[in-house]
């Protein structure tokens, strides 16, 4: 009879065992075929028929003729700065947005809270989103890609729950001593929010980063093309890449599956690098936040 139990426990073990190597076999594998097609020979991808698992030679051409000076490295730049002016600007914005919704004697408080909740249940249309932005002249614009998703109403309704959470005898303390909400936001609230500022803030960057679709609404000038608007035209579209849009300088190119998965490597790794060093925030920063409000 106690056998029984003890097989069983194994078995769901082993069950267990199979289906995550599975799932981690499908995640995976996928990323170290794009990693090694990237970094392949030109025979090697010939022969394989555009996709190599497990790359004989090792050779970092398609990476040379990428940063060659070309589309995809003026697109590259594009994208680090429209995702670290948006970060910014949209983490000040719903820091300070979910700060006065938190106080709850805030001037115009509650048709606020009222504002955001039903901007998060209803979004704009692609339509009047274009009619606004082309009325404000921002058009092939930069900042047509920061203003119109500047704060995320989600973000600022996390943000509001987790400064709830912050007691309040620390801030009525502080005005007791002569702070003003100003001093009290920056010295006392902001670093006991590291945690929900982490979390918000990579949700900002990773939305910058991977946005397309409003470059492709809002950008008609190819040269302002962010990386992810190019990934598609030359990725999704299989749109060929030459010597113009690498700026090989008349170099031999190397095979067109090479450059594209090499493309999609400098799409991914920025986030891969940065990530690890926030996941012990998310349980704290997200949990914690929508708890209450």
């Amino acid at each position: 009879m106690s056998a029984y139990p003890i097989q069983t426990g194994i078995f769901g073990k082993s069950v267990k065992a199979v289906v995550l190597t599975v799932v981690c076999a499908l995640i995976v594998v996928p990323f170290v075929g794009i990693l090694s097609t990237s970094i392949a020979s030109r025979k090697q991808v010939t022969d394989a028929g555009g996709f190599v698992l497990f790359p004989k030679s090792v050779t970092f051409s398609a990476y040379h003729a990428i940063f060659a000076g070309g589309v995809v490295t003026r697109a590259l730049l594009v994208s680090v700065l429209i995702t670290c002016v948006g970060t910014v600007l949209s983490l000040g914005g719903t820091v300070l947005l979910g700060y006065a919704l938190s106080r709850p004697g805030s001037f115009g408080h509650k048709p606020m809270l009222m504002a955001v909740l039903f901007s998060l249940l209803f979004a704009p249309g692609i339509i009047p989103s274009y009619l606004v932005v082309t009325n404000l002249g921002l058009v092939d614009s930069y900042w047509s890609l920061i203003l119109p998703v500047l704060i995320n109403a989600f973000n600022v309704i996390v943000v509001r729950a987790f400064f709830m959470e912050i007691p309040q005898e620390i801030m009525e303390s502080a005005r007791i001593d002569g702070a003003g909400d100003t001093t009290i936001l920056l010295k006392m609230v902001l670093p006991l929010s590291r945690a929900v500022l982490a979390v918000i803030g990579l949700f900002y960057a990773v939305s910058y980063w991977n946005a397309f679709f409003n470059a492709m609404l809002y950008i008609n000038d190819t040269s302002k093309w962010p990386l992810q608007l190019v990934l598609r035209t030359y990725v999704v579209n299989n749109t060929q890449l030459g010597v113009d849009q690498l700026g090989a300088n008349g170099q031999a190119l190397p095979p067109q599956q090479s450059i594209q998965m090499a493309m999609l490597v400098i799409s991914i790794v920025p986030i891969l690098l940065v990530y690890p060093f926030l996941q012990r925030h998310f349980a704290k920063g997200v949990l914690v936040g929508a708890v209450k409000g």
